[in-house]
């Protein structure tokens, strides 16, 4: 009996072949990710030789999609949106807006109309969260401010896309493209009401409902002690989740997956569900890469070169020149504005469905959703070279531009404490780094023995809130000695390190020493690893754990200071 085995056979192609070129890209210095698009190119319809189900890869790369989703919603929080809304819902909009008239203007100086144009440029404006997840995690900084706000500023884009695609068919004959036979036609208020009557009601549920049913019901499975029921539970729920929201609430898979683990971070085992379904998501995600290569005809590479250059430099260039443009007139400084400028200089999933959309509603040319595809995979290969040039990039900026050093270092009033800041939060103080979760607790810790604390804080608009409480704080990044300059760490008793990821604990730590050499450091790092290698180096007393680092501060202080000292 002859059985159909395209499913197997997709997965055996896919996950071998990506294995190889992934390591062969890996060995020439090159990321892996381009190893796994190359994957996709040799097995899709575009490259003679065997042909892999694209259909079926599709598929298989949405569920990567939403288990990386998921992934994100278990690590970022709804007070983690709320708290970058201020720079990534201004920031996206208006970058998404610029990025749509670049690729219009150039599709209409190809001739195409204004519908063909104006799909085009819109999906050449929405960045991949995929791409930028794996880039951020891939560089320790998904949960550090320039993380969150790149990965909010995503999350505004998704949003905004999927307010694209429930209006593009309808508006289609108006824009010159076809309408399905016998479809009745609907004004346009009452497609844009229902669409978010649908988006607030699944968001409404989740957050009301959700957040009280699914750690509950993540309790009772993991009480069983059963470990293949628990991973089972979490990826139920996020699959479940992310297709019940696509079907009853025209939601997207990948946002339903995301709101489906931010409301599971509720749960005690948040951490747990995160860590079990790391092996899948990555799996899924290497699916997801192989996809994208299979899409790709390399015949437009040779037959429209100048159309595809245009194309790769409005989303590398034009997209990351008016991201990081837009943070620094935030006043958020040039290491925040070059790290957004590279998450946004890439396209993905949302760009294809865009752009596939627009095609079956007559509006894009086939040459479109080509050159689509050609600027996805070249950006995506581009992408983490990109991130790994931010660093380098920034001091040469710094020590050639003048422009760049004073905006780095422009007059901000929150980056400074106030001229009536009382003496005792001037001299004999404990500085805190970042004011999340771990932060908090340190800051009551201090509190409740009357000892006063500066926190130097990366989101200004944290600092904003935080002054609201009467608390000193200052804004910028704690790696740059002018911040904890203004945090007043000549004088101060102590430096705390409470950021989840301190990639430059050696800066800050030589910084304070060098202007306070008397100075005690603690830090918190949630790898184990790092921990290690901080304690190896005497840098600081080193802790892992949050409720530890709170214990032993309170108890360091009643040692340090006297109860009420000012």
């Amino acid at each position: 009996m002859e059985h159909s085995v395209s499913l197997i056979t997709t997965l055996a192609a896919g996950f071998g072949l990506a294995l190889l070129f992934g390591f062969l890209a890996e060995k020439l210095k090159f990321p892996a990710l381009v190893g796994y698009l190359l994957a996709g190119i040799v097995l899709g319809p575009g490259t003679p030789g065997f042909v892999a189900d694209v259909g079926l890869a599709s598929q298989l790369s949405e569920i990567g999609v939403m288990l990386l989703m998921f992934g994100v919603g278990l690590h970022f929080s709804l007070n983690d949106l709320l708290a970058v809304k201020k720079i990534a819902l201004p920031g996206a909009l208006v970058q998404m807006g610029l990025a749509t008239l670049l690729g219009m203007g150039v599709a209409l100086c190809w001739g195409w109309s204004v519908g063909a144009s104006l799909v085009f440029g819109l999906s050449l404006s929405c960045a991949s969260t995929v791409v930028l997840l794996k880039a951020l995690e891939a560089r320790g900084t998904l949960e550090s401010m320039n993380g969150r706000i790149a990965v909010g500023w995503l999350v505004v884009e998704d949003l905004a896309t999927v307010l694209v695609l429930v209006l593009m068919p309808p508006l289609a004959g108006l824009l010159g493209g076809s309408v399905e036979a016998g479809e009745p036609a609907r004004p346009l208020w009452i497609t844009i009401g229902q669409t978010l009557l649908q988006v607030t009601a699944f968001i409404a549920l989740m957050l009301i409902a959700g957040r009280r049913v699914l750690p509950w019901c993540l309790l009772q499975v993991a009480r069983t002690g059963s470990g293949e029921l628990f991973t089972l539970a979490v990826v139920s729920a996020a699959i479940g989740i992310a297709y019940g929201a696509a079907e009853l609430f025209s939601v997207s898979f990948a946002l339903g997956a995301f709101f489906a683990g931010m409301v599971m971070r509720e749960s005690d085992f948040s951490h747990r569900a995160a860590h079990e379904t790391l092996p899948l998501r990555d799996a899924f995600a290497v699916l997801f890469f192989v996809a994208v290569g299979m899409l790709f005809d390399p015949g437009v590479l040779i037959e429209e070169p100048l159309h595809v250059l245009a194309v790769v430099l409005i989303i590398v260039l034009g997209k990351a020149i008016a991201a990081a443009g837009l943070v620094v007139a935030f006043r958020y400084p040039l290491n925040t504005a070059l790290t957004v400028a590279a998450s946004l200089a890439q396209i993905g999933e949302f760009s294809f469905i865009l752009a596939g959309l627009g095609q079956s509603l007559g509006l894009l040319p086939q040459e479109g959703l080509s050159l689509v595809l050609a600027g996805a995979l070249i950006s995506i290969a581009l992408n983490p070279l990109l991130f790994r040039a931010v660093d380098p990039f920034r001091r040469w900026v710094l020590q050639h531009s003048a422009q760049a050093r004073r905006l780095e270092h422009r007059e901000d009033p929150l980056a400074v404490l106030p001229m009536d800041t009382e003496d005792k939060y001037l001299e004999g103080q404990v500085v805190i780094v970042g004011y999340g979760r771990v932060g908090r607790g340190v800051a009551e810790a201090l509190q409740e023995r009357g000892i006063p604390f500066v926190i130097a804080e990366q989101n200004r608009e944290r600092v904003e809130a935080i002054r609201a409480l009467g608390m000193a704080a200052v804004s910028g990044d704690a790696s740059d000695p002018a911040t904890l300059i203004q945090a007043h760490i000549v004088k101060a008793a102590m430096l705390v390190i409470a950021i989840p990821e301190p990639r430059d604990v050696a800066r800050m730590t030589d910084t304070a020493r060098a202007l306070n050499p008397a100075i005690e450091v603690v830090i918190r790092t949630d790898s184990r690893d790092a921990a290690q290698t901080f304690r190896q180096s005497g840098i600081g007393k080193v802790f892992v754990d949050e409720e530890e680092l709170v214990r032993g501060l309170r108890q360091y202080v009643q040692a340090r200071f006297k109860p009420g000292e000012a």
